[in-house]
Order: structure tokens, then C-alpha cells, then sequence
């Protein structure tokens, strides 16, 4: 699950990150990847090999179509549009009955067979997600220092000095968008073969908010500290079990330690980020 986390974190950090494009938006993507490999799988029989790009391409045409349209407004209102299709897209997972089976979720999605090796033991997955994960690394890696790489940090650090050396800011941040959708889809289909059962609770606006947070606290424009910052908020439920409370007030008050430590994080990055920016 961490390392889900991690290419969930990682694919927006390309766009809240280098593009300065807050989107609240990801986990719908992330939707989008599961539900693409259960439908094909269950019900059409598709192998993994077939249902991974599928997914991938499925996400990147939405996100086309999203971007052109959302990026006709900027900040406040980028965000608010995200959000809608946020809502949008967990509406239709939850309503289209015959594709989806709405809230009842798709059960019986089979383990992961890559040209007849399965992987269904927890180390075998664990290798795969840790090789796409390393993948999805290496390539944000590349794009990040490539001449376009360049250009999408311009867009977060003045998008009208950017426009006015000639650079084409509304297809650069198409791209960066549709890019993160795409990258989001692979830990969706990972999670469907996973859990082996999918439902649109996991793939809500909440979720969206999740992933945000760990690129916030792990750095806007930080790729490796988005992996240390979602190893830290998925461990970190688990870790406050071991607190041996009474188990009337457990579920309350781990939910409260994990908010108040999330607060006392936040405040930590943001006085850092005002004084790199003094400096």
C-alpha cells in the first residue's frame, strides 16, 4: 500500500508540483485505472499485459478532455472544477449499475499473471509494485530535467514570464496533466488486482485530499520526499493501534492524534517554505 501511495504521490507531483496546478481530481484517475482493469478482466476475460495500457490510454483521453476544458480558468477556480470532476467521477462509478455495479463494487478480480507467471503470494506483488513504482520514478525523473521539465517549473514559479519567453503554457500544462492521470492509473490497477475486490468509497474526493496532503508534506517539487511522505501517512494509522487505549474511545482518539500530527507537520513545512522563499 505504500508503494501505491507512492506512485499515486509522485504522479501529482508533476502537476501540483512542477505545474503549480492543485488538482483534487487524482484519485478519480486512480478510479479510472481500477475499474478499467476489473471491468476487462472479469468480465471479458483480458489479461493484465492487455488491461495496463488500456487503463493507462482510458485516463489519459479523459484527462485530455478535462484539462482543455478546466484550464480555461487558473487557481481558485482550477481547483474548484477538479473537484467537480472529483465528484463526477466517483458519481458515475457509483451509478452506471450495468458497468460498474454501482455500490455493490466488481468482486472476484484475479491475481496478476505477466505471460504465465502469477503473482499472488504479497512478495511477488510487492516486487511488481516496487519495479512500476521504480518506473515511475526513473521517467518523472527524466521529464523533471528534460527542457520541458524546465518549462512546467517556470509555470510554477511565474506562468507570465514563462508565456512571454514563447513557451506554449496551455499545451505544456495539457500534457503535464494528462501525464499524472496516466501515472495514476497504474496504481489503480494494481490496487484492483490486490484487493481482488473494487467499490467507489475508494475513490473519493477524501482520497483525492490524501494524496494532496502527502505532496504537500513532502514537497511540492520533491520526488523522493513525496515516497518518504506517503510511507509516513499510511504507517503512521497503523503505528497508533500499538497506543494499548480502551477500545471505546481507540478509533476516536487515534483519529484525533492523526489529525493533530498532521497539523504540527503541516505547520513545520510551511515555516520552512517561507524561509527558503526569504532567502
Amino acid at each position: 500500500m505504500i508503494l501505491l501511495y507512492v506512485m499515486l504521490s509522485q504522479s501529482l507531483v508533476i502537476v501540483a508540483g512542477y505545474s503549480g496546478m492543485i488538482s483534487l481530481a487524482q484519485a478519480g484517475f486512480y478510479g479510472i485505472g481500477a475499474y478499467t482493469t476489473a471491468i476487462l478482466s472479469v468480465k471479458f476475460g483480458l489479461p493484465f499485459v492487455i488491461n495496463l495500457p488500456i487503463a493507462i490510454i482510458i485516463s489519459g483521453l479523459t484527462a485530455i478532455i478535462i484539462s482543455s476544458i478546466a484550464l480555461r480558468t487558473v487557481d481558485d477556480y482550477f481547483i474548484i472544477i477538479t473537484l467537480g470532476i472529483q465528484v463526477v467521477i466517483f458519481s458515475l462509478m457509483n451509478n452506471l449499475m450495468d458497468l460498474t455495479n454501482g455500490p455493490l463494487g466488481i468482486p472476484g478480480i484475479p491475481s496478476i499473471k505477466i505471460f504465465g507467471v502469477e503473482f499472488d503470494t504479497k512478495v511477488s506483488f510487492l516486487l511488481l509494485a516496487l519495479l512500476l513504482a521504480a518506473l515511475i520514478y526513473i521517467f518523472l525523473r527524466y521529464v523533471t530535467k528534460s527542457p520541458f521539465g524546465l518549462v512546467l517549473k517556470g509555470l510554477s514559479e511565474d506562468e507570465i514570464f514563462t508565456k512571454s519567453l514563447g513557451k506554449n503554457v496551455y499545451a505544456a500544462k495539457i500534457i503535464s496533466f494528462t501525464i499524472g492521470a496516466m501515472l495514476a492509473a497504474i496504481p489503480g490497477v494494481l490496487y484492483a488486482h490486490y484487493v481482488t475486490y473494487i467499490d467507489p468509497s475508494s475513490f473519493t474526493v477524501d482520497e483525492s485530499i490524501f494524496i494532496l496532503s502527502i505532496v504537500i508534506i513532502g514537497g511540492m517539487h520533491n520526488l523522493w520526499g513525496a515516497a518518504l511522505a506517503a510511507a509516513f501517512l499510511v504507517i503512521l494509522p497503523e503505528a497508533l493501534r500499538f497506543l494499548g487505549m480502551p477500545s471505546n474511545i481507540a478509533a476516536n482518539m487515534r483519529q484525533i492524534i492523526y489529525g493533530f500530527i498532521l497539523v504540527i507537520v503541516m505547520f513545520r513545512n510551511s515555516s520552512g517554505f517561507v524561509k527558503n522563499k526569504i532567502r
